[in-house]
Formats: structure tokens, sequence, C-alpha cells
């Protein structure tokens, strides 16, 4: 944002310039609900006689003192810097402000909980909003060591980096108030800093560290959410990862402590803070939800474990590696969940969920290298994408299966131990890597780390009148727009039709080669001579990071039997080759529509059925011709209504086939039944209609005019929670009045008192219609509106505008309603020209939606 961006040329040259050793941070969190006070003092080294600043963002500033020298606030602050001139060798900044509080979920973050009216406060830091608590050398290659001194309400709780200490007790008038004064922190970066407080619940445990020492466990959540919690599941799963990362980095967990919160209105789905990770909220189940979401929030557990080792106690040098602290991450925890945990098939989940983001991303028109080039902070708030995380994960098992897992983990080890507390880039672990396994990795650097884009993997088989493999090969197609031949290791499976003994036909593996495949063609010589399997599977078991496609026999095979895979893996990579060919608009999207709807009912795999649903949802609302839309729309709530009820009592698939149903209702019948399940005259055996599931259904019920606001304010009354009120804002936005999607509109765009999550919410409210005529009257204000709400909001309320907003439901509706989503776009980016990169960004990606959409459209008209 204006005022706020800092390149990282800037922080090369203050790098060469500062070399900071301690902060200490006193806030003071009694001083009303808008701002607190911050008083920092900050100890660092310097060039002398030179100049610099230091970061803050505050209201006010009272005092800024510079080695003894009362400096003019006036004129040394200037949005958010303060200049900071004529150095000395060892300098002294003392700077005292008020911070305001914040509902975005970036700095300190203010929440007044609606069950009790308690207050609860945490941080958020990253990318750059630890200037928004304190005064700070903002860049994640100043680290420091930091003491945090809290002033608050005597009943909380407060949580940093380092273990909470006793408070000490300063007024025990009608509000008793206290100060918690902590500890120094080892040598970390901001971004990694956390403060947490308010009356937390919260549950304590401890382990044993592979150095013997004891660690101090910590599970907290709000007050009103301490019956839903269950420590014990997390502390399992936390123990299960303390276990497998000291064995496989051979080094003791770093730091003194390991709180975990969660917290309300959390934007992420966690962050890496050092020995105090915050979680969103919604990771506190107080309805049952699906098998794929307990799963992901283990995973997330093990991720931002993996982060206090990669990325917390070795940290990039700037964001310019933000990929590697999260890919590495990501790739980690998937394989701690697969090795450690009960979710075994944790890289079928990360086929499904994972690598179709990253082939998504990697699509688009903004795609860039994984190592990517991140020249300031507007850059980086972007770059949370699909390639950071899920391609460079996709890589790195690659890299993994190339020097195999024993001689990576080998290199990890040595990382670590040489560079611990320290920053770093991509070649210091390139060095250790290439001397554990012996290979020269720059060449494979430059092709997948430097390069763009995703190749396809195509086989071609011949085969005699016997049916034996004469000849096959695997054709390597690259975009146009990034030509890259790239080298992968990678599997060719081939599965045959066999009867079981119990008489059932299963697709099972008869032959598996290994090999690299290079260049444009790449020969599989072991294959011929063999019967040509039924069902041939380049990427067999999802070693590469390529798309596959299947040949037309397989595809065949595939279509009839894809239920018959004795496992989830090669039928997971089945279906993202099919949902690969509807995107690239090479299988008709109705056909997509049958083939999900005919064997989703055999998944086994509770984040392939999540995945899938959703990709049926995106297929049906977009991808289908319009002309064919509302019949197979219907078809399909028809289909997941009967798929509901055929389903296990009781069962995962049960509640995913319910909730998709009510998403997608809109025939009077299918209303009819989602009041039946309401109002509990038609019930399905093993199936609670708890409060979230009932709201699904009432928002259900709004969206096709069958409810309203009497309704809606009947169901926050029984559900007065923050959850509840998250929902009765989207249901509200869900009514298909022009009325209430003008409200909505207003409140999002032209008001910003809303919180984040509120915000989110009655975004996805607004956006769910039956009638898209209804979101016609807003793409003039989405695009007149955008630099405006760019340049006034925070980065992340702006996101979910602009992301939230764009009229992709209007993709091909041109002759119904009379709009050209892709000309209006073009004009527009036209008018912004050059002003606000990472805005021009975001949009462009929209656009490419829609362009995909309409040509899947055309391909469906066949």
């Amino acid at each position: 944002m204006p005022a706020e961006n800092l390149t990282r040329a800037e922080a090369r040259e203050r790098a060469g310039v500062v070399d900071v050793r301690s902060y200490d941070v006193a806030l003071d969190l009694t001083t009303g609900d808008t701002t607190f006070g911050t008083t920092t003092v900050v100890r660092f080294d310097a060039t002398p006689g030179a100049s610099t600043f230091v970061d803050l963002i505050a209201p006010r500033v009272h005092e800024v003192v510079l080695n003894g020298r009362h400096l003019d606030v006036a004129e040394v602050v200037a949005d958010s810097r303060i200049a900071l001139a004529d150095l000395a060798a060892e300098n002294e900044l003392r700077v005292v402000a008020d911070g305001a509080y914040m509902n975005t979920g970036e700095g300190l973050h203010r929440f007044v909980d609606p069950v009790d009216g308690e207050v609860y406060l945490y941080s958020q830091f990253e990318v750059a909003d630890s200037r928004r608590v304190f005064a700070v050398f903002e860049q994640p290659d100043l680290k420091a060591t930091f003491s945090f001194a809290v002033t608050a309400p005597a009943h909380w709780t407060v949580v940093s980096n380092s273990p909470t200490p006793e408070p000490l007790l300063i007024t025990a008038e009608e509000a008793p108030v206290a100060r918690w004064s902590f500890a120094p922190t080892p040598r970390i970066s901001s971004y990694i800093t956390a403060i947490v407080a308010g009356p937390y619940h919260r549950v304590d445990d401890e382990l044993t560290s592979s150095d013997g020492r004891v660690i101090p466990l910590g599970v907290l959540c709000r007050a009103s959410l301490a019956e839903h919690l269950d420590p014990e599941n997390i502390l399992d799963i936390t123990r299960a990862g303390f276990a497998f990362y000291e064995k496989a980095f051979d080094m003791p967990y770093p730091f003194a402590k390991y709180d975990q919160i969660f917290v309300p209105e959390f934007n992420a789905g966690a962050m890496e803070n050092a020995g105090a990770v915050t979680f969103l909220e919604n990771y506190v189940f107080r309805s049952k939800v699906p098998e794929a979401t307990v799963e992901r929030r283990a995973v997330t557990i093990l991720h931002e474990l993996a982060h206090m080792w990669f990325g917390d106690l070795v940290t990039m040098r700037w964001w310019d590696d933000l990929w590697l602290n999260e890919s590495f991450a990501e790739y980690a925890s998937t394989l701690a969940a697969a090795e450690a945990t009960r979710w075994t098939q944790s890289w079928t989940t990360f086929s499904s969920l994972e690598k179709s983001w990253a082939y998504r991303q990697d699509q688009l028109p903004s795609t860039h290298p994984i190592v990517a080039d991140i020249t300031d902070l507007e850059d980086v708030e972007v770059n949370f994408d699909g390639i950071t995380y899920a391609k460079g994960a996709s890589v790195l098992k690659q890299l993994v299966a190339w020097v195999g897992q024993e001689e990576f983990f080998a290199g990890v080890r040595a990382y670590f131990a040489k560079h611990a507390w320290g920053n770093t880039e991509l070649r210091d672990l390139l060095v250790e890597l290439e001397a554990t396994s012996g290979r020269d990795l720059a060449p494979w650097s430059a092709v997948w780390l430097e390069q763009a884009g995703v190749t396809l993997l195509r086989p071609e088989i011949e085969v005699d009148d016997d049916g034996t493999i004469t000849s096959f090969e695997v054709r390597q197609e690259v975009p146009k727009d990034h030509p890259v031949q790239r080298p992968h290791r990678l599997a060719v499976g081939g599965y045959d039709l066999v009867e079981a003994p119990d008489g059932t036909t299963r697709l099972e593996r008869v032959v598996r080669v290994e090999l690299d495949v290079e260049g444009k063609k790449t020969a599989v010589p072991e294959l011929v001579g063999r019967p040509r399997p039924d069902l041939v599977l380049v990427n067999d078991d999802d070693l590469a990071y390529a798309k596959i496609r299947l040949d037309e026999h397989s595809l065949a095979v595939a279509t009839t039997n894809l239920h018959s895979f004795s496992d989830s893996l090669p039928r997971t990579l089945v279906w993202g080759a099919a949902w690969d060919m509807t995107r690239d608009g090479e299988l008709g999207a109705r056909e997509f529509v049958d083939l999900v709807l005919a064997n989703i009912a055999h998944e086994t795999d509770s984040s392939v059925v999540l995945v899938l649903l959703r990709q049926l949802a995106l297929t049906v609302d977009l991808y289908v011709a319009p002309e064919h839309r509302a019949e197979v729309s219907a078809r399909t709530a028809n289909r997941l209504v009967e798929l509901a009820r055929a389903a296990e009592s009781g069962g995962d698939a049960q509640l995913q086939f319910i909730k998709a149903f009510a998403a997608r209702a809109t025939t009077a019948d299918q209303l009819d039944a989602v009041a039946a399940l309401v109002d509990g005259s038609t019930e399905l055996p093993g199936l609670s209609i708890d409060t979230d599931l009932r709201w699904e259904l009432l928002t259900s019920l709004v969206a096709g005019g069958r409810a309203g606001l009497t309704d809606i304010d009947r169901q926050l009354t029984q559900d007065p929670t923050a959850t509840g009120e998250r929902a009765a804002a989207a249901a509200r936005a869900a009514l298909p009045t022009p009325e209430a999607k003008a409200e909505a509109w207003a409140a999002v765009v032209d008001r910003e008192d809303l919180a984040n999550a509120v915000q989110t919410s009655t975004i996805a409210g607004l956006s769910r219609v039956h009638d898209r005529g209804l979101l016609v009257p807003f793409v003039e204000p989405y695009f007149t509106g955008l630099e405006e709400v760019w340049t006034s909001r925070t980065n992340e309320m702006a996101q979910n505008i602009v992301i939230g907003l764009y009229p992709t439901q209007l993709a091909g509706t041109q002759a119904e309603h009379g709009v050209d989503v892709l000309a209006r776009t073009d004009a527009w980016l036209s008018d912004l020209g050059d002003r606000h990169p990472a805005l021009r960004r975001l949009v462009v990606e929209n656009r490419d939606g829609v362009r995909r959409a309409i040509a899947a459209q055309e391909r469906d008209r066949g």
C-alpha cells in the first residue's frame, strides 16, 4: 500500500548499515478499545555517521529518542517510517506511540466475543505487520532478541514466544491489572514474534525433547469454545511431529516451549510464530466436519511445527525465498503425516488437493518461477500462492526421489547445523544437498526453480495384433509461453482388470518401471514385448510434477472402472487427469459431471471427495454451457441427494453429499427436501442436523427464496456466537433480492467497519445467486472502485474484495445479461497501465478464470 511499502533494495541497503542486537517492547493493553500504548527500546550497531529508518505504523507517535537526543516527531515521522540520522557505532532508540487495534487480521487484532463480551487479542505479523505494534527494522534478515512486557487485565492469559511468566499485580481495584514480563527470545526475525492476550481457555501438557529438556505444551482457545476443544488429538499429533522431526533433522526442538492457540477471525490456516503458533479457530470443531477437515488440521499442525526449524531457526534473507520456507514445511508435514500419524494416505490428499492447486496456479498468466523475483512487500503479499506452497513442495518431493530421501535429509541436517539462528538463501541449502547426494543441482535448479510453467506428459503406445507392446514412449509437451523441457524422475505403471476372490473386478498394478524422462520423447524399452496393460498410468506414485494424459484405451477403461483401483493414489491421479482435460477443453464439462456422479460414491478418501465436489460445483457453475446449465445443475443436485440417502448412515460421505446438495438445490422439489431436513419432517439415518449444518440448510432456503430475515434472526437467537454472526451475515447477503445484494455490497465496499471474517462471509453470500442477473448491477461499481479499494484498505481486506467480487459468474452470459466480462476487464487493465502491479496481477488472474470458463463452455457445446 502507498507509504507502507519496502523494497528489496532498501532492505539490502539498511542491512548493510544496521546490525540489531535487542528489542525491549512494553505494551499497555488497558488504554481503551481502539488503541494501546507501545514503547520500544531497540539497541543496534550501525555504520558511524550513516542514516537509516525504523518502521512503525501508528496513529500517534509521542516520542522518539535516539542516543539520548529527543528528535522532532513532526520532522522524523512520515507514513510508516521514522528517519534516523547521524548514527553512532552503538545506538539506543526509544519510541513511544499509540498503536491501533485492527479488525482485519493484521497487526494486533481485537475481537469481542458476543457470547460473554470478553476481549481477545492476537498478533499476526507476516509479512510486515509487527510495525503496527512496535517500532522495528521490519525485514527478516535483521534478527534480534525480543523482550516483551505486557500490561493487561489481571484475569487474562498472555502468551508470547518465551514461556509465560507469573504476572505482577499492579492494581487490585475494581478492574485488577497485571504486568507480564517475558524473558528475551533467541535471535529471531520480527515477523515470527507474537502477542496473544485475553481470557483464553488453556490446556497444559509437556513432552521430553531429544536432548532431555522438558518442553511445556499448551493448547488454547476462547473460553466460549472450550467445550468443543479436543486437546488430546491436537497434542497426540504434536508429539508425533516432535518425534518425527527431531529424528529427521537430528536437532532438538529449538525453543523453550510450544503453545498452539486457536484464535478468532484469522485470515490464514495458521502462522508459525516461534513457540506460539496461531491457528484458524475453525479448527475447533463445534459441529461434525468431514474427515478431510480433520486431516487438514493435522497436516497444518505438522506444517507449522516444521517451521520451527525451517523458517524460524533458519530464516530466509529476503522474501525471494519465501517459497523454500513454505514448500519445505508443506513437504515435511505431508511426509510426517504419512509416516507418523493415522493419515497414511496423505500423499493421496497431497496429489488431489495441493498439486491440483499448483497446476491451476502454474497455468495462469501470472505464473512465476518457484524462486520468485520479490522486489518489494506488495509483491510478496500476493505471492502466498500455489507456486510458493504446492508447486514448491511437489518439486521438493521430486528432488527427494531423484537424490534419495536419506541423502536429502542428511543435507537438511547439515544445513540446520551450519546456519542455526541465521539467515540463508537457496544456494546455502543446495550446497549441502550437493555434498550429501553427490549431484550437481545447478542444472536442476535452473529448470525447476528458475523457470515457470508445467509440462504435460502423454504416453504413446504401439501394439501388434496380439496386443503386445512394440513401442512405448513418453512425450513431453511444453506450454508455448514457457517452452522448457524438464527432466522428470517418474514411474510408469500398468494396471490390469483382475477378478478378486470375492468376485469383484479390481484394477491392480502388474508392472512398474521407474525412469528418468527428459526431452520431447523418452523411450521405455522395459515395456516393449509385454502384453499391453488395460490401463497405463504415466507418473504412477505421483513422483513428478507434471500434468498427465491417458491414452484413449486407458481413458475408456478408467471411465467405466475408476472405482476398481485397489489403491487410492492411482485413482486420484486418474481423477486429476480427467480434471485437467476438462479445464483444458479436451473433455466436455458434462462428460466430467457424468464421470464424477457415476464414481464418487466409490471414493474412499474424504479429501478426494471434498476436492471432487468442489470441482463438480465449478464445472456446473462455469464450464457447462449456459444453455445446458439449469438441466445439469438440477440433475446434479438430484444425484447428490440420492448419494446422500444411499451413503453409510452417519458416515463422512453422507455429510459431504448432503452439504453439496444443499448448496446446489434450486428446484421446488429440491428446496422441499432441504426444508424437510430443517423442520425434521424428513430424516436421514445417522445424519445429525447440528448447528453448522442447520445454518447451511437455512442459507440454501434463503438463496432459494424459501426463508427470509425472520428465519435468519430466529436461528441467530439460537446461535448467538461469532460463528453464528458470520453465518447470519452470509445468509442475509444470499437473500435473492436487489435490495439485499445492494446492502451487502455497501457493507463490504462502501463501508469499512466489517471485521475480516464477516467481510468474507458477506462476500460469499452476495455471490450466492440462482439468478445471475442479480449480479449485473455491480459490474461497473466493481471496476470503477477497484483502485480506491486497493489504496485505502489493508492488503488482506483489499484482496478479499478484488478476488471475491470479480464478476466471474457472468462469464459467457453476454447474450443473456449484456455483460462482456473479458472486454470490461481488458478495458480496465488498459486504463490501469503500470500502476499497482500487485493489483494488476490479481485482476489478470481473475480474467484468466473467465477466459478458461468461456473456452470450456464452447467445448461443452460439442
